[in-house]
């Protein structure tokens, strides 16, 4: 069980607490305004909602800033959400921060020089899946390991792909690309050099992130 603080209590902050909560955490929220720590006591009860700002030390540490793992800031303000991280990674000593991006053209400030060890920028996040759906066309993403460098994907073999019907050892895989294993039917096949891909198998694969787009067109149509 790991101790959380999340500092900003809106919609976000809210919602994170509550998964958080579920998942077995030790979860603190940091609210500004008394009418919305009100609010949350009637609308999250298993939340410790503790009113104060997190850009002050003391409340900081009052909430809990030294003893946590984890701070998250998701304020509605990028220079609060600055102030926290920095507060909690070089005052506080917290082993992992995360922020909220909330204006893009402010993500550049998201450093590890302000304390940040993860940002979360939503149209970032928003326009990379969206790139995805288009490069991967039929290819599903069930997994990002290693920060996004690599994925777990899941392919189907289209009767009319070149793989079809071919060894695994005769497939010009992409580099650092790893075929896990093969739904077929009702079962699991567990792939060898030596082990034929058939039309309509469902290929799971662990590959490099940027040479997913090349492994869904091997396992792809012709074009």
């Amino acid at each position: 069980m790991s101790k959380v603080l999340i500092v900003g209590g809106g919609r976000i902050g809210a919602a994170i607490g509550v998964v958080l909560l579920g998942g077995g955490h030790d979860v603190r929220l940091l609210e500004t305004d008394a009418g919305r720590v009100d609010e949350l006591a009637r609308t999250a009860p298993g939340l410790t909602v503790v009113t104060g700002s997190g850009t002050d030390p003391e409340v900081l540490e009052a909430a809990g800033a030294r003893q946590a793992d984890t701070v998250v800031a998701v304020t509605s303000r990028d220079e609060t959400n600055l102030v926290v991280t920095c507060l909690a990674k070089f005052e506080f000593g917290v082993s992992r921060t995360i922020a909220r991006v909330n204006d893009p053209g402010n993500a550049w400030l998201y450093t590890a020089d302000m304390g940040v060890d993860v940002a979360l920028d939503q149209a970032d996040i928003i326009g990379h899946l969206v790139a995805e759906e288009m490069s991967l066309g039929e290819m599903t993403l069930l997994l990002k390991l290693r920060r996004g460098r690599y994925a777990l994907v899941e392919e189907r073999v289209h009767p009319a792909s070149t793989a079809a019907g071919r060894p695994v050892a005769a497939l010009d895989l992409p580099a650092e690309c790893v075929l896990v294993a093969i739904i077929r039917d009702a079962g699991i096949v567990m792939p060898h050099g030596a082990t034929e891909l058939h039309a309509d198998d469902e290929v799971l694969a662990v590959v490099r992130a940027d040479h997913a787009s090349r492994l869904a067109e091997l396992l792809g149509p012709v074009r």
